[in-house]
């Protein structure tokens, strides 16, 4: 590789054992094994550096999520199974790439902060939302109308972040796959109950089999 490449090698590495608020020119040079002049030369300033890094992170975040969901985690089998199948892959990803997936929410620190890498951010989490609705659920995102299957990547999108936080921080107490899947489970029925049994109470008497006059 040529200085360019060391250094935005150097950079990432940096992000995911540093942050991004921590990690100085110094630290990126030592890293890459490369200069201070070098950083001038081929990035402009140690920000626009790091802003690349940050977006060779989420390439890399993509490949993580590119693998784990062509891992046996597609939409064959009930649905609990898949989704245990899933969240199973994700959950040994975490364990075997900590850095990685850590470094993605100090991108989001650097998004609030950044136009640029902000709509990059943005982009990334509507092509998840579109990702997780068709492989998880089967859905079309770009052809729905009412809006539902962005809903639902969305909601996938929101349990994906709160699970790695989980993972991230508190791994000896995050949920397992299959703890997952349970309580996915749990809580569709009981949404099945409470809809059965709302449904019930607004039927007319006489299709309950209440007695006819």
């Amino acid at each position: 590789m040529g200085h360019r490449e060391d250094l935005l090698a150097g950079a990432v590495r940096c992000l995911q054992e540093k942050g991004y608020a921590r990690t100085t020119a110094r630290d990126i040079v030592a890293a890459s094994g490369t200069n201070l002049a070098s950083i001038g030369y081929h990035y402009g300033s140690t920000q626009a550096l790091l802003n690349a890094a940050v977006f060779k992170t989420m390439e890399d975040f993509g490949a993580e999520i590119g693998q784990v969901m062509g891992a046996d985690a597609g939409l064959a089998g009930p649905v609990p199974e898949r989704f245990e199948r899933f969240w199973a892959h994700v959950i040994d990803s975490v364990r075997a790439n900590p850095g990685v997936w850590a470094a993605t929410f100090d991108v989001f620190g650097v998004a609030q902060r950044d136009p640029q890498v902000r709509a990059a951010v943005a982009q990334g989490l509507e092509d998840g939302r579109a990702l997780w609705a068709s492989a998880l659920s089967g859905l079309d995102v770009h052809g729905d109308d009412d809006g539902v299957a962005r809903a639902v990547g969305s909601l996938h999108q929101a349990l994906f972040s709160g699970i790695l936080i989980q993972w991230l921080i508190d791994p000896d107490r995050a949920p397992c796959a299959a703890d997952i899947a349970a309580a996915l489970q749990a809580i569709a029925q009981q949404l099945g109950a409470d809809q059965g049994e709302e449904a019930g109470r607004s039927r007319p008497a006489r299709e309950i089999g209440a007695p006819q006059p």
